[in-house]
């Protein structure tokens, strides 16, 4: 590891504890005040375990507790870093407040967040797109895709939230059911221990189901252990493929761009009769040129989760070309969802869990 890696890894401890440390005072500050006592060193345990939860979840991936622990911790930081400076404020400049009253009112802005967010998060909308592909094979035909990413299935993304997705797709009978990535969080431990194979085995479709690689399947390191998992769940996972579907359309499935051995989108284009439809499956959408330039019909991906909480969206607009939504680029439709699941905290401020239904109609 270069020194300036080092440098850059105690600048980013000690600006994270000064976080950890600004947050606590605010909020023992105003438990000290409910409470009429003093109990830092109990305060302090509890503040830094709540603090480095994020760190010591990853331990091991039972630690079901600090898990849920870690997912709301970065709520209190996201809306904290927002939230308390106004308090602060507020308190410094009308003398006539008390910590109290600030306090309850921070509390019922954090309640009515959690609230509307938890809402947000597990109570899914379905998008509707219909696509027109210039496609003149004499065998081609109309077909339906469900869409769906970023479940992140696990503890808080549970067996009853991908049951809602089972339900809502079967219901629309589609001819293929498309996974684009990070469908488990990180490690597929949960998606065993909690049997959510019972649940994805049900998943409904002509042609079958089909999944990509997302950068939360590599940083769980259980590759193999998932791609089999997803096998015994009836789920093809397709890593660097390019396969023909009933004769009716190639769908080609790119590994997460976190694998920077990955072929070429070129490489996977090598067996493609452009006479049919061709989609692609690329969990992150960071590059819409190359698929455009090679006469990808429609191109998939996630990943972004539209930012997730407000107002991370400004991050995913300066970050990617398409953040969210559909695109068209000359002849190549990009679509790029928002999620069904979520990642980290349960909840959504600025974005809704979703499923997509996109007709595809071929045309002259």
């Amino acid at each position: 590891m270069g020194v300036s890696k080092i440098v850059k890894g105690l600048l980013l401890l000690v600006i994270y504890n000064l976080i950890v440390y600004y947050l606590g005072w605010n909020v023992y500050n105003f438990l000290s005040t409910v409470f009429h006592s003093h109990f830092s060193l109990i305060f302090a345990i509890v503040w830094l375990y709540i603090a480095y939860s994020i760190v010591i979840s990853n331990f091991n991936e039972k630690f079901r507790l600090t898990k849920v622990v870690s997912a709301y911790w970065m709520v209190l930081v996201e809306y904290g870093l927002l939230l308390f400076p106004l308090a602060d404020l507020a308190l410094w400049l009308i003398p006539s407040l008390t910590v109290l009253w600030v306090g309850v009112a921070v509390i019922g802005i954090f309640a009515l967040i959690i609230g509307i967010g938890s809402y947000m998060a597990y109570s899914p909308v379905i998008r509707r797109k219909e696509i027109a592909v210039k496609k003149n094979h004499p065998e081609g035909k109309d077909f339906r895709m469900v869409i769906a990413s970023d479940f992140h299935l696990g503890i808080l993304s549970n067996k009853k939230l991908l049951q809602k997705f089972a339900n809502m797709s079967n219901e629309t009978k589609p001819d293929v059911v498309l996974l684009v990535g990070d469908i488990v969080d990180d490690h597929p431990y949960w998606f065993k221990a909690y049997h959510m194979d019972e649940v994805m085995k049900k998943l409904t479709s002509t042609y079958g189901v089909y999944g990509v690689l997302g950068n939360h399947e590599y940083y769980g390191r259980q590759i193999p252990i998932f791609v089999e998992e997803m096998k015994k769940s009836s789920v093809t996972i397709l890593q660097d493929e390019t396969i023909c579907i009933a004769d009716a359309f190639y769908l080609t499935g790119r590994e997460d761009k976190t694998n920077t051995n990955r072929k070429s989108l070129k490489e996977l284009a090598e067996h493609v009769d452009q006479l049919y439809p061709w989609i692609v499956m690329d969990h992150t959408p960071s590059d819409l040129r190359t698929p455009t330039e090679l006469g990808v019909d429609i191109h998939l991906s996630g990943h972004t989760h539209l930012g997730q909480m407000w107002p991370n969206q400004w991050i995913t607009k300066k970050t990617f070309e398409l953040d969210y939504g559909y695109l068209l680029k000359n002849t190549t439709h990009y679509l790029v969802s928002s999620g069904f699941g979520f990642w980290g905290p349960p909840i959504r401020t600025n974005s809704r869990s979703e499923m997509w239904i996109v007709d595809v109609k071929l045309t002259d």
